[in-house]
């Protein structure tokens, strides 16, 4: 049994379309199969896409609640009392449909289900730097689809030949056949087994498409990324899908955006998240330092001179506005860059230092074990501090 999609996200029924889509994205980064090796990771990605897929449609969605995974596969539109008419080529075919099946009626409208056909949708996954995520950009990609064959045109007929009326059904697509039984006469109606529904047959099948009208065709694409993108971030491209038959319009192609880590800086949202170490004087004293920044790293700025205020504690946070992710649509309006401060313990020092140290804790009244050959309670009690503790390990 397929699991539940609000189980697959972690999610809750009544949670919220951003809440859905934090969700996928924390799961995407934690299962994607360049991140992930384990056995089972990239079913687990596809399971997550999937959900993503059902629960951001607000339709899908709708239908999911009311109908499960078999809602998702028309089921749920048979119940309701309704049918999706794409595709079928306008109202005489809807009247057809209802009424064809039944005996002696609508003998009249029968009709070829030649019309055009809109082409298949296309999925391209897109990995993107994390600087290409934030400020955009121009990528390259290359796509299989199905294109209108160049050497018949489309016809699906070898050149020279010709497109026929199928002899068996007329141009109609369909055959009936009459059954006499004690309720009266019945006209069953099925799809012509000649030419399969088209009406047409060919007098001799184009050799490039075998017939089918379109070709597997691989050609490069330009994607413009706006700035700000994040994984989950999906894509339409118009018009690049696999191409329509019978003169159909073509299909898209929806580029769905994976985003790598970056060894400096975290994202939340518009925020970005780092840290700097500074020395144990520097937070007690202050300092200037500097500091890289998204637009530093990207090299369109110098690093930004960070002032660190006398005093500072370890986790202090300080906040550089307007230094954060662009916002998708408006790449003017960015969020901040918060740095969190690491101040750093030595773990060695010259005697003159601890000389210096020594008076220093005895000015603040500071209890100490003078024979230790670190810098007694004081520091010691700093040492231990979450993050510093990480560097004297190192």
């Amino acid at each position: 049994m397929a699991r539940d999609y609000y189980e697959i996200l972690g999610v809750s029924r009544d949670s919220s379309k951003e809440e859905i889509k934090r969700a996928y994205r924390r799961l995407a980064r934690k299962y994607h199969p360049d991140v992930n090796k384990e056995p089972g990771a990239e079913e687990r990605f596809k399971e997550i896409n999937r959900a993503y897929e059902v629960l951001s449609d607000s339709e899908l969605k709708a239908r999911y609640d009311r109908f499960g995974e078999a809602g998702l596969g028309g089921a749920a539109a048979a119940a309701s009392g309704f049918q999706d008419f794409a595709g079928m080529g306008g109202f005489a075919d809807i009247f057809e449909s209802f009424f064809t099946n039944f005996a002696g009626v609508g003998a009249g409208y029968g009709r070829s289900r030649n019309g055009p056909v809109r082409g298949d949708d296309l999925r391209f996954d897109l990995k993107l730097e994390f600087l290409e995520a934030i400020f955009g950009g121009e990528k390259q990609i290359r796509i299989s689809h199905l294109e209108v064959c160049n050497v018949c045109g489309g016809s699906g007929a070898k050149p020279g030949t010709e497109v026929k009326i199928c002899p068996t059904c007329g141009g109609a697509g369909q055959v009936r056949r009459a059954t006499r039984t004690p309720f009266g006469n019945f006209t069953q109606v099925s799809v012509c087994p000649t030419c399969g529904g088209s009406g047409q047959v060919l007098e001799e099948p184009c050799y490039n498409c075998n017939g089918e009208g379109l070709a597997q065709t691989t050609k490069k694409l330009r994607i413009n990324i706006p700035a700000g993108v994040d994984s989950g971030t999906r894509l339409r491209v118009s018009g690049e899908g696999d191409a329509g038959r019978r003169g159909g319009p073509p299909g898209d192609l929806y580029v769905y955006l994976f985003v790598e880590p970056d060894p400096d800086f975290q994202r939340d949202g518009l925020t970005i998240l780092s840290e700097v170490r500074v020395s144990y004087l520097q937070a007690i004293l202050g300092a200037k330092v500097s500091v890289p920044t998204l637009d530093s790293k990207a090299g369109l700025e110098e690093e930004v001179e960070l002032t660190i205020p006398a005093g500072s504690q370890p986790g202090t946070v300080l906040t550089l506005e307007g230094k954060g992710v662009p916002r998708i649509g408006n790449p003017m309006s960015r969020g901040d860059h918060k740095i969190t401060l690491v101040v750093e313990i030595p773990t060695r020092i010259s005697s003159e230092e601890r000389e210096l140290l020594l008076r220093l804790a005895e000015l603040h009244g500071e209890r100490i074990n003078k024979r230790d050959g670190f810098l007694g309670g004081l520091l010691r009690g700093l040492a231990q501090m979450p993050g510093n503790r990480e560097r004297e390990e190192e």
